[in-house]
């Protein structure tokens, strides 16, 4: 493989920044299409800068805030990866609803980033946060906080999510702002520690013991370097075990969760990776959002090989502790066992009943709140307490199990996003219908039907 000097590097990256003023001065393709942010929707977005440290690439940054919190108590980062197909699926994250239920349950936001990075472009120019992304993102929650009348956005805890280029930044923000950082779960990507000698520009990070604090989550794909070894993103894994290792050896409470289904791909990732940051945002975040990340508790961990598919509680495992995956609980260490066997956890949990269901004509809408720890399957639509049908027919998600929403390669929503609605075409004129609604999470346990609604001729 021939390889690039840093020289040329540096002069390719020169030549990119003495572009980017004239090409991405407006949004272009794929970068112009995305939901409206109405509330409990906003957005800010940046334009490119030619400034030093600052961001060489215009940004997008959208935020959800749950109805009904006066005051947040953190926020759910979810960062896409490097790439143009990757950076415009973040324009979609801060609607996915399942991502939205772990916000809610602690009084978070949800935010996801969108750079605009053309697709040839060096993508370390935003993923390695200390090229100007860690500076923007920050100046988002100021000004998101002004525009959603958060301004406690600017100082309140993050629990990050990254995928590949995103798991670089969200590394990276861990060993930056460990104070900030309630947790942290990095897809298939994570910062360097040592110098890439493919990639001699890339500046490696050093550990602040505040960063050991934090927990830490790698999840590779099984393909991406653990049992298949060769392939585009082989490479993975070395680089994980690099940072597990420079992590753990120095106490750091980190683990792994090796995807057994997968490559780069985040396929059913969410189904472990929200759980765990559940349990970790319920033991961390303070009580006032005033105050400062509790410490971690350490006395009701398992460790486990970090590639095995076996927990035990710390003062039974066998082997040295510091090569060992940490995980914080017995509840944790059972899904991790789990989701490494067939990404299955399990799930006992139906979810929440839809809610406002409405007829009009012969369409009918409503709302939901996604099941925490399966998200949403689809719906049952039943008429007169009879099954009339599933809403989609057929679910997709060629990444994953199938859900409402949809997934795209970096964990986010579809667009244009499903609508929750269906229109009844097999009605007749004068009769009387009355419509119940069931949401389905994708391990197939059914809620509660919404309130009915009835419509139609009430006359002869």
């Amino acid at each position: 493989m021939h390889h690039k000097s840093p020289l040329t590097t540096l002069c390719h990256a020169a030549i990119l920044l003495t572009a980017l003023p004239t090409m991405l001065l407006a949004q272009n393709p794929p970068y112009d299409v995305f939901p409206d942010a109405d509330p409990p929707y906003y957005r800010v977005r940046y334009e490119a800068s030619q400034e030093p440290g600052a961001l060489s690439f215009p940004v997008n940054y959208t935020i959800w805030i749950p109805q009904g919190v006066k005051t947040l108590r953190g926020v759910v980062v979810h960062q896409h990866g490097c790439g143009e197909g990757s950076c415009s699926s973040g324009l979609s994250g801060a609607y996915d609803l399942h991502w939205q239920a772990l916000a809610r349950k602690h009084d978070c936001a949800l935010l996801a980033p969108s750079y605009e990075q053309p697709q040839k472009a060096d993508c370390q120019l935003w993923c390695d946060p200390r090229n100007g992304s860690d500076k923007a993102f920050q100046k988002c929650l100021v000004d998101l906080g002004k525009k959603s009348g958060h301004p406690e956005l600017a100082k309140v805890p993050w629990a990050l999510w990254g995928h590949s280029g995103g798991g670089h930044w969200a590394g990276g923000m861990v060993l930056l702002h460990p104070q900030r950082v309630a947790a942290a779960w990095l897809r298939s990507g994570v910062p360097l520690l040592e110098v890439n000698t493919d990639r001699p520009a890339i500046k490696p990070h050093t550990i602040p013991a505040a960063a050991l604090k934090v927990p830490v989550m790698c999840n590779p794909g099984t393909k991406e370097g653990v049992t298949v070894k060769d392939g585009r993103f082989a490479r993975v894994w070395p680089a994980n075990e690099i940072f597990f290792h420079g992590m753990r050896s120095k106490g750091g409470l980190i683990g792994v969760s090796v995807d057994p289904l997968t490559a780069h791909e985040c396929g059913n990732q969410r189904y472990f990776a929200i759980p765990w940051l559940n349990a970790c945002l319920q033991l961390r975040l303070p009580k006032k959002s005033d105050q400062p990340l509790r410490p971690m508790s350490t006395d009701k961990a398992w460790l486990a090989n970090p590639t095995g598919f076996k927990a035990v509680p710390t003062a039974q495992y066998k082997g040295d502790p510091l090569k060992a995956a940490w995980f914080p609980n017995a509840a944790v260490a059972r899904g991790w066992m789990q989701y490494v066997k067939d990404t299955s956890v399990a799930d006992t949990t139906p979810p929440p009943a839809p809610t406002n269901l409405q007829v009009n004509g012969n369409q009918l809408t409503w709302q939901v709140q996604a099941d925490l720890e399966s998200g949403l399957g689809h719906f049952i639509i039943r008429r007169d307490n009879r099954f009339l049908v599933n809403v989609p027919q057929q679910g997709k998600n060629r990444f994953g199990r199938p859900l409402f929403q949809n997934l795209l390669y970096s964990d986010t929503p579809t667009q244009p996003l499903v609508p929750m609605q269906f229109t009844d075409t097999k009605t007749e004129p004068g009769k009387t219908y009355t419509y119940r609604v069931i949401a389905v999470n994708t391990v197939g346990l059914k809620s509660k039907p919404s309130s009915p609604v009835t419509v139609g001729s009430t006359t002869p």
